[in-house]
């Protein structure tokens, strides 16, 4: 069996900003929640079977005590953050595994909920349902993959290497020295794609680039100044590949489903899915459910 991880925060966000506001009776904004809820319908009727969603319970996590400029939730629109709760609860009425971070992030849910699989023989390939770069290095071979899916683009670990000319396990390190706009910490000055990609596809990780660059094996533009920098701010890049790396701690693993729908003014949805249930139902068990349903009182 294929598994299908989905990143519920980038999910949210997307869906918020590319579709029309809709408020319900109570004066809530539930068109993200509809959103993402229709858009993970629409996998389940596909012929997907296992789907987990990991969400953000909570913006800020650990890494804000590591780093002061690390991604927090002020700015982030009030109508979007409330729909956090909602989304999550619509998921488990829906039948799907969730997983609401606090301590950690949905990325790392992702990461975790990865590595447990890939031990489980019976498990085929892992599909990792986000664009972030950072879970890039998640990647296994082609047994964890990353999937775009506005993109419709399978990234496995060649697709890694061809894209950030780093192997999957130098991602953090890679991050550490480009920065990551999004997630809030720089990386190193004069540290480019380019120039990180050159001297990290040769020494894998931080640790490993030797201090002068006249024992480089390649020699990118500025590179004694590039080596000054790393010397220099060594301790920050370790710093900043810890951001980066994901924890892989195992996650935790209705009737309520028609009364969201209901608050989300989609009762279309309740339908959907429960088509989707009847069509994935044993064969034996309808067969039981049938024989039951002509047997007298």
């Amino acid at each position: 069996m294929d598994i299908y991880l989905v990143d519920g925060t980038y999910e949210l966000f997307r869906h918020f900003y590319a579709m029309p506001t809709h408020t319900n009776d109570r004066g809530e904004e539930v068109a993200a929640t509809r959103g993402v809820l229709n858009s993970i319908a629409g996998m389940l009727e596909s012929g997907i079977t296992h789907v987990g969603v990991a969400t953000d319970h909570v913006i800020e996590s650990f890494r804000n005590n590591l780093w002061p400029g690390y991604k927090t939730g002020e700015g982030v629109d009030p109508r979007l953050l409330s729909q956090f709760p909602l989304l999550e609860e619509a998921l488990r009425a829906m039948g799907v595994v969730v997983w609401p971070m606090v301590e950690l992030e949905a990325d790392d849910a992702l990461a975790g909920a990865a590595a447990s699989l890939l031990k489980l023989a019976k498990v085929g390939r892992i599909y990792i349902c986000t664009p972030d770069k950072d879970l890039a290095q998640c990647v296994r071979d082609d047994r964890i993959v990353q999937l775009d899916r506005r993109a419709r683009t399978v990234r496995n670990e060649e697709g890694v290497k061809e894209k950030f000319g780093v192997p999957p396990s130098s991602i953090a390190d890679y991050l550490a020295l480009v920065g990551d706009d999004a997630d809030g910490y720089p990386g190193l000055e004069g540290w480019g794609e380019k120039s990180t990609s050159a001297v990290l596809g040769i020494y894998k990780h931080l640790e490993d680039i030797p201090p002068r660059a006249e024992d480089w094996k390649i020699q990118p533009r500025s590179a004694p100044r590039l080596a000054e920098v790393l010397r220099t701010n060594f301790k920050l890049a370790l710093l900043f590949r810890n951001l980066a790396t994901l924890r892989t701690k195992e996650p935790n693993i209705s009737s309520r489903f028609s009364e969201i729908c209901k608050r989300l003014d989609d009762a279309q949805l309740v339908e959907r899915i429960a088509k989707i249930h009847a069509s994935q139902r044993p064969k034996s068990e309808t067969k039981r459910s049938n024989r039951s349903k002509r047997m007298p009182n």
